[in-house]
């Protein structure tokens, strides 16, 4: 992982890292239906706060694709480049600009968004 630098790919998590983890919990609603769902979001909470200490932080970084909106998220339909600027660099580091960049000139209209992807980069007011 270390030979590619992480400016070549829009992956960033390059060197340093050893392991790469994924939580994932699943019920139905016969495991209690609503009251389930607090006992299970709880019990992924405590399963987080046991692994941080063997997790990056500082920021706290996210594999793209392993879904952590606790690192941040657009919650409405549209994209806030401001709010994706702080959850892109968790995913992205230091390639977020340039991926943001990449999209205004692919997807000017933010077409293929999600409440963690990444905006188009907004140009400048022209005078």
């Amino acid at each position: 992982m270390e030979e590619i630098s992480e400016s070549e790919t829009a992956f960033a998590h390059r060197g340093g890292n050893l392991f790469k983890a994924q939580y994932g919990i699943q019920w139905s609603e016969s495991d209690g239906g609503i009251n389930a769902t607090g006992r299970y979001v709880e019990m992924s909470r405590r399963l987080y706060n046991a692994m941080a200490p063997y997790a990056s932080n500082n920021p706290r970084d996210a594999f793209f694709n392993y879904g952590d909106l606790d690192v941040g998220n657009n919650e409405s339909g549209k994209t806030d480049f401001e709010v994706a600027k702080e959850y892109g660099a968790k995913y992205f580091g230091n390639n977020f600009m340039r991926l943001a960049g990449v999209k205004a000139m692919v997807d000017p209209e933010n077409f293929f968004k999600n409440e963690q992807s990444i905006p188009p980069l907004p140009t400048p007011p022209s005078h």
